[in-house]
């Protein structure tokens, strides 16, 4: 029975969270991450392979549908002046972290962790504050920039953690910078392809599509580049997120095709891997002495880093803004629960602090979308004021 339980528990939380999303004002993937521990604790969920493979596979689905979010293009367009500012934020980002985690003897893997900076749940806020705060398209800019690296790092730690420091650490990391120079290469060579061809984009993705012809191609890039970072022995996510790219920054002409990647993703995959997540968190650890407190101080640590880096944009944003895109920041959920996943999977960290970093993950997610909706009333507020 513990499998038709597993499947029945499941499709109530797919079907129920949307729901009670929208009734308690929480992300969905923190409430269902939060239902996967509940879920667990009484006993509706337990381990089955199936399950963990879905997970797995929701995982990296996920990494796939945060690169069709990254159009390459995007950056030849930003006002330059704005992407070294970027830039130095990343670097500054990255430095307070580390002498941070350094300094107050924490466990290294945090200096990965702190910085680590994703878009998914940014894009969640256009529904809310809508396309033209310019704090808000900052962020999705600079986010993009930040999970390019975020994503490049966790390849490298994955190798790191899976391999040790030695020989096949260095062998993944030559496969993965003539992976990389490949791709460079690959994606140059095609900008070039498809500008005097773009008739050929067509043809591959065209715009009366009955055959689902551009989802089929989106899903064997996807498939194909799963099996290559497999056979090199690369994090896989890496080679998700790079597919993603592919799509967003070469057939700009099916704008519907995000939105149809993403529907699948975030109606079956995705969720998947977040109740699977909610289900490895052991609700009777919070009783444990120093779980909350390391969660807590994790999350003063991340959203310290970006408050205090964020201020390079303070001239650009405004004094009430900076504060808003810090917090916008301060929610790489995904990511920062991919890399904790690896690195308890490879017995880097244990359970305390996996349990903190999980804890920590949505506690900073609902810190950070409650006092944006905060700041955001008052500044309301003072405007109405001024003028009544």
């Amino acid at each position: 029975m513990s499998e038709v339980s597993i499947i029945f528990t499941i499709s109530a939380i797919l079907f129920l969270s949307p729901f009670l999303s929208r009734y308690i004002k929480m992300p969905t993937p923190a409430l269902e991450i939060i239902l996967g521990m509940f879920a667990a604790y009484f006993g509706f969920i337990s381990d089955f392979y199936l399950f963990e493979l879905l997970a797995h596979v929701g995982f990296f689905y996920l990494m796939f549908m945060a690169g069709t979010e990254v159009d390459l293009k995007m950056f030849t367009k930003i006002d330059k002046s704005l992407l070294k500012k970027g830039v130095l934020y990343l670097i500054f980002l990255y430095i307070i972290s580390t002498i941070s985690v350094i300094y107050l003897d924490m466990n290294k893997i945090l200096i990965i962790i702190v910085p680590t900076l994703s878009v998914g749940l940014i894009l969640a806020l256009y529904k809310d504050y809508g396309k033209n705060a310019k704090w808000l398209n900052l962020s999705m800019i600079v986010g993009s920039m930040g999970e390019l690296v975020s994503i490049s790092l966790l390849t490298f730690a994955g190798a790191a953690l899976e391999f040790g420091i030695g020989f096949e650490l260095y062998k993944a990391v030559a496969y993965l910078v003539l992976l990389v120079g490949g791709i460079v290469v690959i994606f140059k060579l095609l900008h070039v392809l498809f500008w005097w061809y773009p008739e050929i984009k067509i043809y591959l993705m065209p715009h009366l599509d009955k055959e689902e012809q551009d989802l089929r191609l989106s899903m064997a890039l996807f498939s194909l580049m799963i099996g290559l970072m497999i056979w090199l022995q690369l994090e896989i996510a890496f080679g998700a997120f790079i597919a993603g790219i592919f799509i967003a920054t070469f057939f700009e002409h099916k704008e519907g095709l995000p939105h149809k990647i993403s529907s699948f993703g975030f109606g079956f995959l995705v969720p998947i891997f977040f109740i699977y997540i909610g289900s490895t968190f052991n609700l009777l650890s919070l009783g444990e002495f120093g779980i909350i407190p390391t969660a807590l101080s994790i999350v003063a640590l991340m959203i310290f880093a970006r408050g205090f880096s964020s201020l390079i944009f303070l001239q650009y944003l405004g004094k009430v803004d900076v504060f808003r895109f810090a917090l916008s920041q301060s929610m790489p959920l995904t990511l920062t629960i991919a890399i904790a996943t690896i690195a308890y999977e490879s017995h880097s960290i244990g359970n305390h602090l996996y349990s903190a970093l999980i804890l920590a993950s949505l506690i900073e997610v609902i810190i950070a979308m409650l006092g944006i909706k905060i700041i955001t009333f008052f500044k309301v507020l003072y405007k109405s004021k001024l003028n009544p």
